[in-house]
């Protein structure tokens, strides 16, 4: 199988309703993470590195913000005369209500493109995965559908979790749905699934036919009927599925194993550049264990904190694992800590906010305290 036979199709707003206050006014997929990039950045960087060079992204409500980042897909490479990115937004009162009918409903757009085969992905997974590896084990196996699956505990926001049974080859022999003991090591498939392009419309037509709408059960009927394996997604994964899981994962950047594996040389994750000033740190600052983007000003404390481009830290503020994004402005002598900040937010001079680590505070875009 070749790289550039396979279509990456993208669901951005995966599990939206999850993380209300993120994606009030964006998409699950263009939250902003680790500072400068976007959750988008990792599945489209990942697609790209691995050769597929036509990708469709599916977003259905709240994409400006997810539009203003991709672009043409040139920071992805994408955009050149062999390769395409494009963004597939509501038309025509199309229903857009669950994944089976967001498939029919871009069947033109996919039946179109040239390539044989179909990657299915969601827009909330961050992790560092060569695809060319599944493409090698879907080959070799001569299977007809395979799944990403990693194995660990069931993260919060998985109401619905799929799980597989695989035996020592990789074979699927059973796919669960909602499975009870959630608190154990299961292997959880919220990976990509790789599918024959044919294949797939076909049972979406049958699915729609019978009036089935459950991608879930769509999926989980394929067993016995095709050969469907499953591959192990070894590295490192987190799943953006609820406010917690998003404040732990920003946390998870400050260990220097996880940077060195998501952020690998050898597979780039790219992003939209933005042009700043380097960051400048003041006379009586003091920075511990943060990553701090660049355009920032930092004339307090910053501790165990990510902090995106733009940022202004007044003198004598004190942060304290805390989440800032781009262009806020933290005034003298604040306190905060455990605190997720939005973008273009103003903290005036001596204000005290404090969360906890299983419940950090969060602070919507463009506010002012």
């Amino acid at each position: 199988m070749r790289s550039n036979d396979v279509l990456g199709f993208i669901f951005a707003g995966t599990l939206d309703d999850k993380i209300p206050e993120l994606a009030a006014s964006r998409t699950t997929a263009s939250i902003p993470i680790g500072g400068k990039y976007r959750l988008i950045d990792f599945v489209l960087s990942n697609m790209s590195n691995s050769g597929i060079n036509n990708v469709g992204i599916v977003a259905k409500s709240n994409f400006l913000s997810l539009t203003d980042h991709v672009g043409s897909g040139g920071a992805y490479d994408l955009s050149k005369r062999r390769s395409n990115l494009t963004l597939l937004t509501p038309y025509g009162g199309k229903s857009f209500s669950n994944y089976v009918e967001t498939i029919y409903n871009m069947h033109g757009y996919i039946e179109h493109c040239r390539e044989e085969y179909v990657m299915l992905s969601p827009g909330n997974i961050v992790t560092n995965f060569d695809y060319t590896d599944l493409f090698d084990f879907h080959s070799a196996h001569d299977a007809d559908i395979t799944v990403v699956y990693k194995k660990g505990v069931i993260p919060e926001g998985y109401d619905r979790p799929i799980t597989v049974d695989v035996d020592s080859d990789g074979k699927v022999k059973q796919i669960f749905i909602k499975p009870e003991n959630t608190h154990e090591e299961l292997n959880q498939v919220f990976g990509s699934i790789l599918i024959k392009k044919s294949l797939l419309m076909d049972e979406i037509r049958l699915a729609l036919s019978l009036n089935s709408l459950d991608i879930k059960r769509l999926l989980q009927d394929c067993v016995g009927k095709f050969k469907v394996y499953a591959f192990e997604n070894k590295g490192y994964t987190a799943a953006i599925s609820s406010i917690n899981s998003y404040f732990n994962f920003n946390m998870d950047l400050m260990k220097k194993e996880v940077r060195d594996e998501l952020f690998n040389p050898k597979r780039p994750i790219y992003t939209k550049v933005r042009d700043d000033a380097p960051s400048r740190y003041g006379l009586n600052s003091k920075v511990k264990n943060s990553i701090i983007a660049q355009g920032c000003v930092i004339d307090g404390e910053v501790e165990n904190c990510v902090i995106s481009k733009g940022v202004y830290v007044g003198e004598g503020a004190k942060l304290s694992n805390c989440i800032v994004m781009q262009d806020t402005k933290i005034g003298k002598d604040t306190k905060l800590n455990y605190v997720i900040i939005d973008k273009d937010v103003t903290i005036k001079d001596e204000r005290s906010l404090m969360g906890f680590d299983s419940y950090p505070i969060y602070i919507a875009k463009k506010s002012v305290v």
